[in-house]
């Protein structure tokens, strides 16, 4: 996970404080604390935990599997958001590897001046991580059968 993927010094830059894919635990405290703006009049944070259950079947646990390009990916997305006027700050990451019930999966954080914009953007960019990087789920069920989701 890095600080940032792009050019130093670049508005972008500044922009975006902290992208990554990692099988580290992930924390919604540093991503807070990574879109801490003095203009901001709101950080909104998303977690995305790993859940119980998927589609009426008992859910023991999650294995994420990351392509090799995709923290490259989610570099690319964090730097579009930026781009966008109302963001202040963006912090944005994915965890890999096997993950219990309850783990941090993913992780969005947007400050902006105002609420409102604040809530969209998070949200715009949670559904566009869910939908590009090519990250893939494997679900484990309770009755030992298991299966992959979102994979191409």
């Amino acid at each position: 996970m890095s600080e940032t993927g792009t050019t130093p010094g670049s508005e972008v830059d500044q922009v975006v404080r902290l992208v990554g894919v990692s099988d580290q635990p992930l924390t919604t405290e540093l991503h807070e604390a990574a879109v801490d703006h003095p203009a901001a009049g709101a950080r909104v944070v998303f977690c995305g935990v790993v859940r119980d259950h998927d589609s009426g079947r008992n859910v023991v646990e999650l294995e994420y599997e990351g392509h090799p390009t995709a923290e490259k990916v989610l570099t690319d997305i964090a730097e579009r958001f930026a781009a966008e006027p109302d963001v202040l700050a963006l912090a944005v990451s994915h965890r890999i590897g096997m993950l219990a019930i309850g783990d941090i999966a993913l992780v969005a954080a947007v400050s902006s001046a105002h609420r409102r914009e604040a809530f969209e953007i998070c949200a715009r960019l949670v559904d566009e991580v869910k939908s590009t990087l090519p990250i893939w789920k494997r679900q484990v069920f309770t009755d030992g059968t298991d299966e992959w989701v979102n994979c191409p």
